[in-house]
């Protein structure tokens, strides 16, 4: 569990909407700002947050690296460029997946048996997510949906037609 200080209350930000007010709008304009302060709240080096749009996801990533490259920061082998946040609306994929176009990240996935990992997508691929910085290292099990935790993660897109991940900080090379 996370302590609550760094938990949004999704529910209570709905129900003080407006009456008539778009709630997918007030989300999409609200929650990156949200993220941002709840992220640079819990993260204890400097950041370097950029925005940019892919398709139709919008990503917020922190770009340490940036920093110790221009000499505002020391180098920090234990501090990562990551990936923030996306939010988005789904879309067709425009490409079919290219496992050589990801494998300078982590390897294409035979590679990683050893690992018990996957290539994990911030937003599925089937929807619109790309293969660059919308990739992670994720653990195989519930990526496949074949552990406790992996299995509503897995069948939700399929049971409800909502796929994504909002406010991860994930660790990840942006």
């Amino acid at each position: 569990m996370l302590p609550l200080q760094r938990v949004i209350d999704y529910e209570s930000r709905l129900s003080a909407l407006p009456d008539g007010a778009n709630a997918v709008q007030f989300l999409r304009d609200e929650l990156p700002f949200r993220w941002r302060d709840l992220y640079v709240s819990s993260v204890a080096h400097p950041t370097n947050l950029v925005h940019f749009r892919f398709r139709t996801f919008e990503y917020i990533c922190d770009l340490y690296s940036e920093l110790e490259a221009t000499g505002e920061v020391s180098y920090d082998q234990r501090i990562e460029n990551r990936v923030v946040a996306v939010i988005g609306t789904s879309a067709r994929a425009e490409e079919q997946r290219d496992a050589s176009r990801s494998r300078g990240w982590v390897g294409p996935p035979e590679e990683l048996l050893v690992t018990e990992r996957d290539q994990g997508h911030f937003m599925a691929h089937c929807i619109g997510g790309g293969l660059d910085v919308n990739v992670f290292s994720q653990e195989r099990r519930l990526n496949r949906g074949w552990s406790p935790q992996g299995k509503p993660f897995h069948q939700l897109p399929r049971e409800t037609g909502i796929v994504g991940v909002i406010g991860i900080f994930r660790q990840q090379n942006c």
